[in-house]
């Protein structure tokens, strides 16, 4: 299991490194798919650029990105021939809306047990917490993103608390239950 929820995607030069380190090929070989269907308001697609460079400044090329934008469902062995998924923030619930109709959900929790990277930025890291009903259920508890104060760096306890805080420059990685939940950044 290779996931890492993020408030602002790879913001600080830590995270991005961690983020790197967590695919573990070279960046010039990873095929990504970018997802944007969470952006629905003028300020998430305004960030929309940002996002795509998240993916750019690590060495992915260009050609090596595709935008899904989720009219249709894929299949797990369509998505497992990506490197990394990368999940957009906006409007959560309609992020989820589409990803449980499309039947998206079921390919990507798949993909997500066959070891398959994700990366979560805001609404794209609500959709596995317990925020909402119907989330996918990666983790047992509330997540708050953009907080002004977060979780100290380090491993955290399992279960989890009640909530887990991430600011705009920390990251939650998920490896493993109960063992690899890590905070990164601060």
């Amino acid at each position: 299991m290779r996931v890492l929820l993020t408030s602002a995607g790879l913001e600080t030069e830590e995270i991005q490194n961690f983020f790197v380190e967590l695919t573990g090929k070279d960046m010039a070989y990873v095929k990504a798919l970018f997802i944007p269907v969470a952006a629905v308001d003028a300020d998430a697609i305004a960030v929309l650029p940002k996002c795509m460079n998240d993916l750019l400044k690590c060495g992915i090329p260009d050609k090596n990105i595709s935008v899904y934008d989720m009219h249709e469902g894929m299949e797990t062995g369509q998505l497992q021939q990506y490197d990394v998924v990368y999940l957009c923030g906006g409007k959560t619930q309609y992020l989820l809306q589409r990803i449980n109709e499309t039947g998206f959900d079921k390919s990507l929790m798949e993909y997500i047990h066959a070891d398959g990277v994700v990366l979560g930025v805001s609404a794209g890291s609500l959709i596995f917490a317990n925020n909402i009903p119907g989330n996918l259920g990666l983790i047992d508890t509330k997540l708050d993103v953009h907080c002004k104060e977060g979780e100290a760096r380090g491993k955290l306890a399992y279960p989890l608390k009640e909530n887990v805080r991430l600011t705009n420059t920390c990251a939650l990685a998920i490896r493993s239950f109960p063992d690899g939940l890590e905070i990164i950044g601060g």
